[in-house]
């Protein structure tokens, strides 16, 4: 296995939590419906992990924000359901692993992704 892909993102949760109130429709569009009614703190995490992943698969144009869909175990690591436009990418880049880790703390959301051959 070798390592094709990084991606980091940290985002603000206050001024996330301003956009979802100011942007009508704004959290339907990002999240699943299985994601979009936890805490502000794992939104803006779940967030920060779809612009992680989209870093570390080059940032293509069209991809769509539901088909990167943080889950989680039972032991609750989380992990992503990939589907459609970002299966495909990640496909043609040959990942066959996608690691995935959240953070929040001190009013910051932070997620790191690694995509593996």
């Amino acid at each position: 296995m070798s390592v094709i892909g990084v991606g980091i993102d940290v985002v603000d949760i206050e001024r996330f939590g301003e956009s979802l109130e100011r942007t009508r429709g704004l959290a339907a569009r990002l999240f699943t419906a299985d994601e979009v009614d936890r805490p502000l703190a794992s939104l803006a995490a779940r967030f920060a992990a779809k612009e992680a992943l989209a870093k570390a698969l080059g940032a293509p144009v069209g991809l769509a924000w539901h088909d990167a869909e943080v889950v989680s175990e039972d032991s609750g690591r989380p992990l992503f359901a990939l589907r459609g436009s970002v299966a495909a990418r990640a496909a043609e880049l040959g990942a066959v692993h996608v690691h995935l880790s959240l953070s929040h703390d001190a009013g910051i959301a932070s997620a790191v992704v690694v995509l593996e051959s």
